[in-house]
């Protein structure tokens, strides 16, 4: 199974990153790709401004022109994320597509990134965007893979929810900012991967020294051992990384994490 991890330069117009984000597309399918993924909200850039300004119903013609897309591709898509418009509420959601060009999941960010690091990034998510509020695996031919966006991935136990819902991988868009990404990006994706012996993906966008948010880059995949796969550098590409998901269950054989869990301890006492 071939992952392609496509980290593009996004630019602040959505029609304009939609057609560049079709010419790396096309250069993952040529390169063998079964599933392509792009970064989170790839389609404006990270930036509060940019949510309200270019968000998307699910029948807007930009949509429909990425089901084209995907359609004439003829792979799986992880269409990092965009910003979802639904009634009044706006949702940072990655929407999943199948070869021919159908949506087959959809997944709304559960964990709106609101930080304040003092002497580095400030930024609230929730001044815009509303969380969601379901947990989203799919089939593939492959087997079934998890999706979570980009602050999802702190949370240990939506990984672990996903891993117990049979997912062997786990797709993360995501775009990791300059004080986050050095201390935590590689640590975040080897411990979710070694904690519930799966794969992981992690894509981010390019780094843009010059956007209002600058992303990390290092687009990355780990092993379920907990192993760094492959890691880019900063800059755009498209990377191909293989998975075995027999090795997932040769893993848990060998390791019995998942088995040997204390069910009966872990529930909290009622007071």
């Amino acid at each position: 199974m071939k992952i392609a991890l496509v980290q593009m330069n996004v630019v602040a117009t959505p029609k304009d990153n939609l057609a560049h984000a079709k010419e790396l597309l096309q250069e993952a399918k040529n390169l063998g790709a079964d599933i392509a993924v792009l970064p989170e909200i790839f389609i404006c850039g990270y930036n509060n401004a940019c949510f309200p300004e270019h968000a998307q119903p699910e029948n807007s013609p930009f949509m429909e022109e990425m089901a084209k897309m995907v359609g004439e591709l003829g792979i799986y898509l992880v269409a990092g994320s965009i910003p979802e418009l639904d009634g009044d509420l706006i949702y940072n959601t990655s929407y999943v597509y199948n070869p021919q060009g159908e949506i087959i999941a959809k997944h709304r960010k559960m964990h709106l990134f609101d930080i304040d690091v003092k002497g580095g990034q400030y930024f609230k998510e929730s001044d815009v965007l509303s969380p969601g509020d379901t947990f989203t695996t799919f089939a593939t031919p492959w087997g079934k893979m998890g999706l979570m966006i980009c602050f999802d991935i702190r949370f240990p136990e939506l990984a672990r929810l996903l891993t117990l819902d049979g997912a062997k991988g786990i797709f993360v868009p995501a775009a990791f900012n300059m004080t986050t990404g050095p201390a935590h990006w590689e640590l975040s994706f080897r411990a979710r991967a070694m904690d519930n012996q799966v794969y992981m993906a992690g894509v981010s966008p390019a780094r843009n020294t010059e956007a209002s948010y600058v992303a990390y880059g290092h687009s990355i995949s780990t092993s379920p051992w907990g192993d760094v796969i492959h890691q880019m550098d900063v800059t755009e590409g498209v990377a191909i990384v293989e998975w075995d998901l027999e090795q997932v269950d040769r893993i848990r054989e060998q390791l019995p994490f998942l088995s040997g869990r204390r069910r009966d301890l872990y529930e909290l006492q009622k007071k």
